[in-house]
Parts: structure tokens; C-alpha cells; sequence
């Protein structure tokens, strides 16, 4: 066997225990004026179903005087599906009443939830979110947000009058990270254009190059940056620091602002303004104490599984309860959006069972790979020798066990997640919870391939290099 350096383990241990520490607290500060930054979410940043925390119910109708035919809700309901989505909300149920042309939609609380205003919610899926590029940067009105930062609504003169590109010409928006001229960390909405509005683009920054082209959803200019060069290769971003009509510093996007702004822009907007006929709030049918239990409970199973793998197994016992350390801290950070600008999946009563289910799997496959090792042993093979044959005849029994169970997440994520190919077959679902159990399920199994045989595997090498560690009683044998 091929030995691997001593460090390796520390390195991989280290970075497993950063990724299990920041994925459970999370990282984040809070500025002078109380608002808080986050750099890294954790536990507490997870969207909670329905099922654990309750949620909305609301009931939207048309506010326009035209007749709304089945075909234009169709259109309304599958754009507050694609908002779902793009959120990451899956415990979700949307329905189109065509008969009195009203749209019915349930969905659970943000992350943080703090006032559990129904209305206010329900504001993040019923915007009409129309988006143009228009020339100059005139507006109307001013207003102040309730972060202390000033709003410009409204656009007039050329910037009513000159509008360059629509929402229609963006194929593709997704939140990202620069660094801008100051050198400083900016969170911008990237851009990629249609053919079309590429051409339109391009010619717009030539003939205002040096001028400002601001962007605007619906009647709220979010961004007015100078026409420095010409854009002709079909990609921008959008930054909300820019300097207003007024010579004003605007400050920038926050990583949950960038990212929202760049789910609306790729749903598009709505085929008519959206009025709320009715809404109200939807009660847990498991809450949060019964969650609470269910934490306690899954510490006290974690800590006893850890102390039976490290009586039976020993050396492989130890680096397995990293391994699951590492295995959980992966599934944490999936379903918080672990980064600031991504959105946190919703977490539901199934997708918790995902979870332990996975984490079986996990334990399953270590217990494996350390009864080869022992095995081996038994039958007089040196260490080093047991570990390299332990740990290669290990790899297909668990990868046989583990791609059956990756084929039945895909089809459960397939087809009770959001409209996809699948529903050609099996027709559309909105049963996100059980989309959550396949999504969760999913997740642990490929974090245990990360983490239960490949980093596993490194630190049971790693410590069979040490000379005090180099025993066969060590790795679940016996010595000569």
C-alpha cells in the first residue's frame, strides 16, 4: 500500500470540522446600523415546511378590467411556480380556480421569520417584477426604505420615454460575487442576454458610452451604472451601488437582495398585477418543540453510534464519526444555501427522515470498509496490506448499495418535485415533501461518498503512518 503522509489526516480533519462548525452556526455579523450581514448561513438560515413551522394561505385574483381567460392563469400560475422553484421552495401547493379566475397558493415561512406578517410575505411571489434597461436615470420620487436607504421611483423624461431592453431579452440571471474598484467584496446579479438583446445592448452602450443606462424593476431603480465600454458579448451584471441624479452614494445589494432579484428576473413577470382577494395563516401540524425533541433525539443517537463504532472498530471507529460529521455538516449546508447568495431549501418532516435515513447509509458503509480491514487481518495480511484490501474490496459493495438508493431519490425528486419531463409521464405534483425526502435522501448519499469512503479511506491511511498508531489491535485485528 501506497502510505499516505502523516498531515493528511490533520488537514482533512480540520477541514471537515470548519465545514461542520460554520455549516450548523453559520457565519454573520451585524453593522452599527443593526442590519445583519450574513457570510455564511447555517441551521438557524433553513426555510422550515410547512409541516414544522406553518406558513401562508393566500387567495390572488386579476386586477385588470380585461377578461382573463384559463390560458392567461395558466400563465400567472406557472410563473409563481417558477418563483417557488427558484426560491427553493418546494413544500408548496398552487392551484388555478378558472371557474371565479383566482389563483390559490400555500407556502411556509422565510428563515428568520420574526412578525409573521401574511401579507408581507406573500409580496415576494405576487410582485409583477418587470424589468427594463432605460437610458439616463431620471425618476420621479424619493422615498426611504426601512434600512435608512433611499429609493428612487418612478422614471421620467428620456428615462420614461427611451426604454433599451425588457426582462423578455434576459435568457439567464443568477447572483454573484466581485471584487469592485475599491477592491472591495460586492454582491451583483449576473446577466446573459438573448441574441436580440445582445444587438440592442451593444448598441445602446455605444451610442451612450460615457452616459448612464439604469435598470429598473417594475417602477424602482435598483441600479444606474456609467457606460464605461461597449458591451457586445452578451453578458452584464447588475450592482446597486451607483450614484443617483443627485450625486447621492447608493449602497449595494445585500447577498438575499441580489439573490431575490435574480430569481424574479428569471421567472419573469407576471402576465397581470396580482390583488390579494384573501389570506391568512396556516398552523404546524408538527411545530417547533416537536423539533426540538426530534434535535435532542438525533445528538443522543449521533453520540451513541459514535461510541459503538469506536468500541467495535477502533482507529476506523474514530475517523467513520468524523466521516459523519462531515457526511451531516454537507447535507446542513445544502439545505441552508450555505452561501450567502444562495437560497435555503425548505426543510420538511420527510426531508428530516431523508436525513437519518442517509446517515444510516453512512454508518452502513464505514462499518464496511472497518469489517474488511479486520477481516483481512484475521486472515494474516500485514496492516498496511489489510488497509489497501479492506478499503478497495469495501468500494464496490458500497457503491452497489449506494447507487439504488441515488436511481430512487432522482425519480422521487423527478417526479413529485416542480413541472419537468417527468411530468409528461406521470403528470405535474406539487408533494413537496415528499420532493424534500428525495432531495434530502439524495444529498446524504453523495456527502457519504465524499466523505465516508474517499476522506474516510485518506485518514485511515494517514494514521496507520504513525509509528505509536502502526497496530493491528489498533484497526480491529489482533497482533502476532
Amino acid at each position: 500500500m501506497k502510505r499516505v503522509k502523516k498531515h493528511v489526516f490533520f488537514i482533512v480533519a480540520f477541514l471537515i470540522l470548519a465545514l461542520t462548525l460554520t455549516s450548523v452556526f453559520g457565519i454573520a455579523y451585524t453593522d452599527g446600523r443593526g442590519t445583519k450581514h450574513t457570510i455564511l448561513k447555517g441551521i438557524g438560515d433553513i426555510r422550515w415546511g410547512i409541516d414544522i413551522r406553518g406558513g401562508v394561505e393566500a387567495i390572488f385574483k386579476p386586477d385588470t378590467a380585461e377578461e382573463v381567460t384559463n390560458e392567461d392563469l395558466d400563465a400567472a400560475k406557472s410563473t409563481i411556480e417558477v418563483r417557488m422553484v427558484a426560491n427553493n421552495i418546494t413544500d408548496y401547493e398552487l392551484y388555478a380556480d378558472y371557474s371565479n379566475d383566482l389563483i390559490i397558493v400555500r407556502f411556509p415561512w422565510k428563515s428568520g421569520e420574526s412578525d409573521y406578517d401574511p401579507e408581507k410575505a406573500i409580496q415576494e411571489i405576487s410582485a409583477t417584477a418587470l424589468l427594463t434597461f432605460r437610458e439616463g436615470s431620471e425618476y420621479e420620487t424619493e422615498e426611504t426604505d426601512d434600512n435608512g436607504n433611499v429609493v428612487q421611483k418612478t422614471p421620467k423624461g428620456v428615462t420614461a420615454e427611451n426604454v433599451i431592453l425588457q426582462g423578455s431579452d434576459v435568457v439567464n440571471a443568477s447572483a454573484g460575487i466581485i471584487n469592485n474598484s475599491s477592491g472591495a467584496m460586492e454582491y451583483v446579479v449576473n446577466l446573459e442576454f438573448s441574441e436580440e438583446g445582445s444587438k440592442k445592448f451593444a448598441e445602446a452602450t455605444e451610442e451612450l458610452l460615457g452616459g448612464t443606462i439604469s435598470v429598473w424593476m417594475d417602477d424602482v431603480m435598483i441600479s444606474a451604472p456609467r457606460v464605461s465600454t461597449v458591451v457586445d458579448n452578451g453578458t452584464c451584471y447588475i450592482s446597486g451601488s451607483h450614484v443617483d441624479a443627485n450625486g447621492n452614494a447608493q449602497n449595494g445589494f445585500t447577498a438575499a437582495e441580489a439573490s431575490a432579484l435574480a430569481s424574479k428576473i428569471r421567472a419573469g413577470a407576471l402576465p397581470f398585477a396580482l390583488k390579494t382577494q384573501n389570506f391568512s395563516t396556516i398552523s404546524p401540524t408538527l411545530g417547533e418543540f416537536s423539533l426540538d425533541a426530534m434535535l435532542l433525539a438525533g445528538i443522543i443517537a449521533f453520540v451513541l453510534i459514535a461510541i459503538f463504532m469506536i468500541v467495535m472498530f477502533r482507529i476506523p471507529g474514530v475517523v467513520s464519526v468524523i466521516a459523519l460529521a462531515g457526511q451531516m455538516a454537507i447535507t446542513f449546508a445544502a439545505i441552508s444555501g450555505y452561501l450567502p447568495f444562495m437560497n435555503s431549501f425548505t426543510m420538511t418532516l420527510p426531508g428530516i427522515a431523508g436525513v437519518v435515513l442517509s446517515v444510516g447509509v453512512g454508518v452502513d458503509a464505514n462499518i464496511i470498509t472497518a469489517s474488511r480491514i479486520s477481516e483481512e487481518l484475521a486472515n494474516g495480511k500485514t496492516l498496511d496490506g489489510a488497509i489497501a484490501k479492506g478499503c478497495s474490496s469495501s468500494f464496490w459493495s458500497i457503491f452497489d448499495g449506494n447507487i439504488t438508493i441515488i436511481i430512487v431519490a432522482i425519480m422521487l425528486i423527478g417526479v413529485f418535485g416542480p413541472s419537468n419531463i417527468l411530468s409528461l409521464i406521470f403528470g405535474e405534483s406539487t408533494t413537496g415533501s415528499i420532493y424534500s425526502f428525495g432531495f434530502t435522501l439524495l444529498v446524504g448519499v453523495i456527502g457519504n461518498f465524499i466523505m465516508g469512503v474517499f476522506a474516510a479511506r485518506l485518514m485511515i491511511k494517514s494514521l496507520s503512518s504513525f509509528k505509536a498508531l502502526h497496530k493491528k489491535s489498533l484497526f480491529g485485528g489482533k497482533e502476532a
